[in-house]
């Protein structure tokens, strides 16, 4: 999975007082590596029993799990294999797998295209892959080229926990969804134990359940979206829900005084050219938060707000002010999260 999109760092947990804790809790913090990132773990044991040692290995083993099958760069993984297979025959996958891409399937169509989990070969040419810069236009030619390869309704089905290529060079990255996947993943292995108050963070990305250790709602300072910048933006109650926010100021370049940044859009080949910089969802699972996140900041706020209301789905878009000489942002949020927040 490409560590140059789990690496983003998009919100900023508010300081508890772990002294608040009652008598007889104890809180267990959990930190490691995984997916091209870090992930940090705060769980209160209210039994006091816990082994932080087991948890901590429970914990690495679901999140190798999750690698194993759906890390483009372990090439023994499940969809490492199938990009790697040249046939159009059926590919047998995990249950997991085809979740995850029945659910890429579902938002692919609910976004009219707009986010697609073959979207690879665009994000190669425009210099967002692994080793991969540039800093100049790709040509109408290759831009054509990398658009012929894409295309997730027509390159990939899934069905009867297959995967099933209709073009033989089709390739998955499930970057913008997997690592929400494995974050719930997490979260139902700290479930396991009987935790039922915690906080699973991966690369920016999150799922709370229950209080902090203050007996409050978990608090999220989404970050102001400047490159340069870890100021926050707004703070956020999150409880048993999963949260992402995807945005554009952190990879990027600069080509005769445009950015270009690494949200590419599927149908056009191109990266969105809209002043939405960031875009943060809050859904039931982090798989869902994660992606719909990608998917509204590529429809932008105007289309993306439309959607998120139809599907009273919880988000909020921060838009760089389109007024000359104005470097603010201006804050919209879905009927959903206003509710949230209230």
């Amino acid at each position: 999975m490409n560590p140059l999109t789990f690496s983003r760092r998009s919100f900023l947990v508010m300081p508890f007082a772990l002294a608040a804790c009652k008598k007889g809790w104890s809180v267990l913090e959990l930190t490691g590596l995984t997916m091209g990132t870090s992930y940090s773990i705060a769980a209160i044991d209210h039994s006091n029993k816990i082994e932080k040692a087991d948890l901590q290995k429970a914990v690495d083993a679901s999140l190798a799990q999750v690698n194993a099958q759906m890390s483009n760069w372990d090439a023994s993984s499940e969809i490492s294999r199938f990009n790697a297979a040249g046939a159009t025959d059926h590919f047998a996958v995990s249950p997991e797998v085809a979740q995850v891409m029945s659910a890429a399937h579902e938002i692919n169509a609910a976004t009219e295209g707009r986010f697609d989990v073959t979207v690879g070969p665009l994000i190669d040419l425009w210099g967002f892959g692994a080793g991969k810069t540039r800093s100049d236009m790709p040509s109408e030619a290759e831009i054509a080229q990398a658009l012929a390869c894409c295309g997730q309704s027509q390159s990939v089905a899934v069905g009867n926990g297959a995967l099933q290529k209709m073009r033989p060079e089709a390739e998955v990255y499930l970057s913008a969804i997997g690592k929400g996947f494995g974050i719930d993943q997490v979260a139902r292995t700290l479930a396991s134990f009987g935790i039922t108050d915690y906080m699973v963070e991966v690369g920016g990305d999150l799922y709370t359940a229950g209080k902090n250790p203050d007996g409050q709602p978990w608090h999220i300072g989404i970050e102001t979206p400047e490159a340069f910048n870890r100021g926050v933006q707004q703070v956020v109650a999150v409880s048993d829900m999963g949260m992402a926010t995807s945005g554009d100021y952190r990879n990027f370049f600069d080509f005769e005084g445009k950015r270009y940044s690494h949200i590419i859009d599927a149908t056009t080949g191109r990266p969105v050219t809209h002043n939405t910089a960031s875009v943060t969802v809050m859904a039931e699972n982090t798989m869902l938060a994660d992606a719909w996140a990608t998917a509204l900041l590529v429809m932008g706020r105007e289309r993306g707000l439309e959607i998120a209301n139809q599907r009273d789905m919880a988000a909020l878009f921060i838009d760089r002010s389109g007024k000359a000489g104005d470097k603010g942002f201006e804050i919209t949020a879905s009927d959903r999260f206003t509710a949230l927040q209230a």
